[in-house]
């Protein structure tokens, strides 16, 4: 709601033109910041528990940070994700408290809050290419007061090295299984494990791997079944996910 909306509703209010319950209910799950450029959602966290995040890819510097202030304004953090070195070196010199994850391209802005779960969440790479799209993942369940426990390079072709960290991940409560190549780690995962699987498939590997696509028609086509597929590369996705899941 811009400025102008929140006053004609606030003076209708004060002149009895409406009633303040009324108002109330125009007034939730409508709390915007317009900034010309970006009407930022104000509101989600009462609505969906989380507040909104900044997909920084295609945003200017400067773009990112009012949208920044403006989320923080209202959260005790913010997070910014596929953002780059220099992007984040300007938004940090604004914020006195915050911190970049260069593997995982995602700034913290704010301090990340205390775990608030007994359970945890396995993240589980195949190999060590993957581990940029697993740390997305992890710093977003992470920022969002998870417990994460990473599991990496444990893919097929050397397998034993996934037995040794069973234990790992099949304690967890949901477990993000990311891989690239043919994508097979996640149907050998979600055959072992009683949890919620949700895989990621990265464009990690030569020619034929279409940039993800033959991880992704894989994983889809799994015979494992419990398994949930998120876009390619997308961390952030299979970490907001797995934290929902984890809270429930």
């Amino acid at each position: 709601m811009s400025n102008d909306e929140l006053n004609k509703l606030l003076e209708a209010v004060a002149n009895h033109e409406i009633s303040v319950n009324d108002a109330n209910g125009k007034l939730a799950g409508h709390e915007t910041s317009s900034l010309g450029f970006a009407n930022v959602d104000l509101d989600r966290t009462r609505r969906t528990g989380y507040p909104e995040t900044i997909y920084c890819s295609g945003k200017t510097k400067e773009q990112i940070l009012k949208i920044a202030q403006s989320i923080f304004s209202k959260e005790s953090r913010v997070l910014c994700t596929r953002i780059d070195h220099d992007k984040a070196g300007y938004i940090q010199e604004f914020f006195q408290e915050s911190t970049f994850y260069d593997n995982a391209n995602c700034l913290v802005i704010g301090s990340k809050p205390a775990i608030d779960t007994k359970s945890y969440i396995a993240i589980v790479t195949a190999g060590t290419s993957d581990i940029p799209v697993a740390e997305e993942a992890a710093i977003t369940a992470e920022t969002f007061g998870n417990d994460v426990k990473r599991v990496y390079d444990v893919g097929v072709a050397g397998i034993h090295r996934l037995f040794a960290k069973l234990d790992i991940i099949q304690g967890a409560k949901v477990v993000v299984v990311i891989a690239g190549m043919e994508g097979a780690l996640t149907s050998v995962v979600g055959g072992l494990v009683n949890k919620p699987v949700i895989a990621v498939p990265t464009s990690i590997g030569y020619g034929s791997n279409f940039n993800g696509l033959s991880a992704l028609l894989t994983m889809l086509n799994s015979c494992s079944e419990g398994i949930t597929v998120v876009n390619i590369d997308n961390g952030f996705g299979a970490g907001y996910s797995a934290s929902v899941i984890n809270h429930l």
